[in-house]
């Protein structure tokens, strides 16, 4: 016969959590201050067939991506500790 065991969800800290989000702050600043260095390199060629205006242009919409994602992430955790912190009540 097979045992059932029960597996409790790993609970991640707010310290880890907070230190995700200000790396990926970071990160998604840096990707833009890339972007628009990239887009600024050569400008005056502006043109599909730029690939440094394109990888600007990635980089940029990447950034978007990168804050987003982080401040989601941030907020999801702290509604949680909030509903866990309401029932605990």
């Amino acid at each position: 016969m097979a045992k059932m065991i029960s597996v409790k969800p790993i609970e991640q800290s707010k310290t880890a959590v907070d230190r995700l989000f200000q790396f990926m702050n970071i990160m998604a600043w840096t990707c833009l201050l890339i972007g628009v260095v990239a887009c600024l390199w050569d400008i005056t060629h502006f043109s599909d067939t730029n690939m440094t205006l394109m990888v600007g242009i990635g980089f940029l919409i990447g950034s978007v991506f990168i804050y987003t994602s982080g401040a989601a992430l941030h907020l999801v955790s702290e509604m949680l500790e909030a509903l866990d912190d309401s029932s605990n009540k």
